[in-house]
């Protein structure tokens, strides 16, 4: 099976360890990943906001179509490709795109679906021993409705204590360019979420999207409540006590 990685904007601009950490995991359980340079943004960013940028689409279906999976360590870009893209094409009045894009988007897959869905694999072999709370994000929970995919990966991570969330369900706020034209709801709704993370105690809040924790990270760092963001793979793919 031909694997590549579409790594998403924020995690090459910002947090490369996430998706380093996605190849890290996927080749320690056997499977060979590419890297395609053509790749690009999703788009996810301009057609949340409006503006629906076709090129994006047909930039990720020829950088892309001819992988047997994509595998995205982002639960929002994933279902942007999946149900964003044919809207966009068809939108732009190009069916045949639109029809592609519905085939790659069949083959791209958040990380956990990928392991789960696809490798039926819930033991990848990791070792964490630290107190963690997960954080659903809205696009994994309402788009991609990944249920309890990330938590039975979680759950099977030698030496972690894994915490529930209280409120776990509710939206942290972010939302992309909702926190930019939205600011004091926004921050409401983060501070509700950093007093939930905080209940817990919890060493580590991990999520499968670097967004979201980006939100989050930057209103606990800010308090300095000494409370670590990791992105779901990087939970995965540690075999060492400190998380590396």
């Amino acid at each position: 099976m031909r694997v590549a990685l579409f790594t998403t904007c924020l995690v090459d601009a910002l947090y490369p360890d996430a998706g380093k950490a996605t190849v890290r995991l996927l080749e320690r359980i056997g499977q060979q990943v590419e890297f395609p340079l053509e790749q690009t943004c999703c788009g996810q960013m301009h057609a949340n906001s409006g503006y629906f940028e076709p090129g994006l689409v047909r930039r990720y279906v020829a950088a892309l179509g001819a992988y047997d999976a994509v595998v995205v360590p982002s639960a929002s870009c994933a279902g942007s490709i999946r149900h964003q893209h044919p809207m966009v094409a068809r939108a732009a009045g190009d069916e045949a795109l639109a029809r592609r894009a519905e085939r790659v988007g069949a083959r791209t897959y958040e990380l956990s679906q990928f392991l789960i869905d696809v490798l039926e694999v819930e033991d990848v072999g990791a070792y964490f021993p630290h107190r963690v709370t997960y954080h659903p994000t809205c696009h994994s929970l309402r788009l991609l409705a990944l249920e309890d995919r990330p938590l039975r990966l979680l759950r099977r991570v030698r030496g972690i204590e894994l915490v529930e969330l209280a409120g776990w369900d509710e939206c942290c706020g972010f939302g992309g360019t909702f926190a930019v034209k939205n600011p004091d709801v926004s921050a409401a709704m983060l501070t509700d979420k950093m007093r939930a993370v905080l209940d817990t105690g919890a060493e580590v809040l991990c999520a499968a999207d670097r967004s979201c924790l980006m939100h989050i990270g930057g209103g606990l760092a800010r308090i300095r409540a000494g409370v670590r963001t990791l992105h779901l793979a990087e939970v995965l793919a540690s075999r060492e006590a400190t998380g590396g």
